[in-house]
């Protein structure tokens, strides 16, 4: 299990003497072996059932890391460098010393900025060095917990959010809610474009429809034409029809009194 919280301070001292390439005017942190790491300070942030060490175990593992992989030389007083990076499974520690065996270290998660860790480091040394430099020369092991407690929570509260104190962080943190908005947005077009091809297909449906209706509505106007046709024909033709059976011998009874008329005058 990964993550990006931060979840312990500590400080150690490093005690040994200049190596075999040195001159002696400089102590060589290289140098140093685990027997000489000797913890200060120590810090709980936040802890977990994720498997994370807390306590003296903890701080015992930090100390053999340190140990096992000194910080790397610093020439120069009053600062603090050399920093080194050791990552597992779960967490990273990250650590630098001065050029008088000041070492600070702090442990977080794996998604946790190294960069955020070492720019804590680098802040919390000015403050630390000038309030406990002194008594970090001579003190005994974990006997500036106490004192150190109000300090190191202050920085760990501060550099808690990395975000909030790394630009870089800041602006990943401010892309990604830009990759979400824009994934939105995308979802929600292709969802408005689904639905605009949804409503298009219903259109053309429809007009393929209206215009099915309106020419089987030309063809019954057709049908209708001709049926009227039909009648109005066969109308007249009855209205002939008897017309012609009515006048004919209508007619023809004129026309037979009429000649019998004229044959009674050609008597007389």
């Amino acid at each position: 299990m990964s993550d990006n919280k931060l979840r312990c301070a500590l400080v150690f001292r490093l005690e040994g003497g200049p190596s075999e390439s040195e001159s002696g005017d400089g102590i060589a942190l290289s140098s140093f072996s685990p027997s000489n790491v000797t913890l200060l300070a120590k810090y709980d942030h936040a802890t977990d059932g994720g498997g994370f060490a807390s306590g003296k175990s903890y701080a015992d593992a930090v100390a053999m890391v340190v140990g096992n992989d000194m910080p790397g030389n610093v020439g120069e007083e009053g600062v603090i460098g050399g920093f080194k990076v050791v990552t597992s499974d779960m967490h990273q520690v990250v650590y630098g010393a001065d050029s008088e065996g000041l070492c600070l270290a702090v442990v977080t998660g794996l998604k946790y900025p190294s960069r955020t860790a070492i720019q804590m480091l680098n802040d919390l040394y000015s403050p630390y060095s000038q309030q406990f430099g002194l008594q970090a020369k001579s003190a005994t092991n974990n006997s500036l917990t106490k004192k150190s407690k109000t300090l190191l929570a202050e920085f760990c509260k501060k550099y808690d959010d990395s975000s909030k104190v790394d630009k870089a962080s800041a602006l990943n943190a401010k892309v990604d809610e830009v990759k979400v908005q824009m994934q939105d947005n995308i979802a929600a077009m292709l969802k408005n474009t689904e639905q605009a091809e949804s409503l298009a297909e219903r259109s053309n449906q429809l007009n393929e429809q209206a215009n099915v209706f309106q020419k089987k509505s030309k063809d019954l106007r057709k049908q209708m034409r001709c049926k009227n046709i039909k009648m109005t024909i066969i109308l007249v033709s009855l209205v002939v029809g008897v017309l012609v059976i009515i006048l004919v011998p209508l007619i023809i009874r004129a026309k037979k009194a009429a000649t019998g008329g004229r044959m009674l005058r050609g008597l007389d």
